[in-house]
């Protein structure tokens, strides 16, 4: 038996799914990434190849908020903060790529402040 086949079936589901997902300049991909420990998530324009903005745990801001060592407080923070910065750069409307995760615990949090903070799905 594989020894990373949890790993590697995220991979996979998250290939089939960039198949068909895509960002443009007017409505970029959000894409997500979580480890153990953190959460990271970019706007991606995939046609010029570009972040147009990013957020994630490791950023100075939220490290000098100190969430106690709470995952979904922080992923709420992020979603809150990514919505904040593509705001900043005149997006309103993105594409979301869960990244291969199931759409739950700290994804589903993170897109729901990305929503309550006025990003468009």
């Amino acid at each position: 038996m594989e020894k990373n086949t949890k790993r590697l079936t995220r991979i996979a589901r998250h290939k089939r799914v960039r198949k068909k997902v895509s960002g443009t300049q007017k409505s970029p991909r959000m894409s997500v990434f979580r480890s153990a420990r953190h959460i990271y998530v970019q706007v991606i324009d995939d046609i010029q190849s570009a972040t147009i903005a990013s957020a994630s745990t490791l950023d100075r801001e939220f490290r000098d908020k100190k969430t106690g060592g709470n995952k979904k407080k922080a992923a709420k923070w992020v979603g809150q903060e990514i919505a904040r910065r593509a705001q900043e750069k005149g997006i309103k409307e993105v594409v979301f790529d869960r990244g291969g995760y199931k759409f739950h615990g700290r994804v589903k949090i993170l897109a729901e402040a990305a929503k309550e903070a006025g990003l468009k799905f």
